[in-house]
């Protein structure tokens, strides 16, 4: 298509959008003759009449409502795009949304971002704890952080941490009481605390266990569900039970003997944190800062 012919399907939605010839033409810094004149050319070029034409009013007629309905989101998407690449060369600023779990926004992105944000007092990062696999698309966030193995296919996704492994553990009083389990399977024997998952209608969290060739999922029972992995850590320590929490967490407590580990061979590495955002953004100054301090450097 000819330069000339996208100038009017963009005269012709400004006019759609506004519904008037005045303020299009104002909009677009051009008389309002040259715009009348603009889309009669259209029309005539196309063969039907877009757009009806009263003394209050201008609206699409029906073969207008589709070309407004196909052209009218590409040209918002072209200006969008427009917008963010003239905001690549300005100071970054804006706020950045991201959800992810507790222990990721503790570990990783308070502590990375933290240096960043005080060199940028325009940027501003919101983090919403979630443990729901999210659609960040849908919730209008701007990225999110799940290990490797849960992002979807076709985002963009951004390594920010090292492998990562998962690890049951016990209060030693639970321990001598009800004994260590030697394999998965004996978790059936246990209190174990429970992980509930806003998704899948509010489903219990299935603890995950590899071995050699051999993957389990063990669905746990006990006393106590949480929504988070801190509240697990809490009722482990407070001897409720057994918790299936980021090694990481556990690992303080375990050096000082408040929590034992058990089963530790059947916890495997595991793809650690990854950012993760729409493959087809025009990201923003703000956005690719943050990215840019998140991004894992072994």
């Amino acid at each position: 298509m000819q330069r000339g012919n996208l100038d009017d399907v963009a005269a012709f939605v400004a006019v759609s959008r506004e519904g008037s010839f005045t303020k299009a033409a104002a909009k677009l810094g051009v008389s309002q003759s040259a715009l009348s004149q603009t889309i009669r050319h259209l029309e005539a070029r196309l063969g039907v009449r877009l757009l009806m034409r009263t003394t209050r009013s201008v609206s699409p007629t029906e073969a207008g409502d589709r070309l407004l309905r196909v052209a009218g989101p590409r040209f918002e998407e072209i200006e969008s795009e427009l917008a963010a690449i003239t905001e690549l060369r300005q100071t970054p600023a804006g706020t950045v949304r991201i959800t992810a779990t507790e222990f990721a926004i503790d570990t990783i992105l308070v502590p990375r971002l933290a240096p960043v944000l005080r060199r940028n007092p325009d940027v501003k990062v919101e983090f919403i704890v979630d443990y729901g696999l999210t659609n960040i698309v849908a919730e209008r966030y701007d990225a999110g952080v799940r290990s490797g193995e849960q992002v979807a296919k076709d985002m963009i996704a951004v390594r920010i941490g090292p492998d990562m492994r998962m690890a049951v553990v016990g209060a030693p009083a639970y321990l001598k009481l009800r004994g260590e389990p030697r394999k998965p399977q004996d978790l059936l024997e246990h209190s174990c605390i429970n992980l509930r998952l806003p998704t899948h209608g509010g489903s219990l969290y299935a603890w995950e266990f590899e071995k050699g060739s051999r993957e389990l999922k063990v669905r746990v029972e006990g006393q106590v569900t949480c929504n988070g992995t801190a509240q697990m850590l809490n009722a482990a320590l407070a001897g409720l039970g057994l918790a299936y929490v980021p090694q990481g967490m556990a690992e303080p407590h375990v050096a000082a003997r408040r929590l034992v580990r058990v089963l530790t061979d059947w916890c495997q590495p595991y793809s650690g944190y990854h950012i993760f955002y729409p493959s087809r953004r025009q990201s923003s100054a703000a956005f690719n800062l943050v990215v840019g301090a998140l991004r894992y450097r072994p």
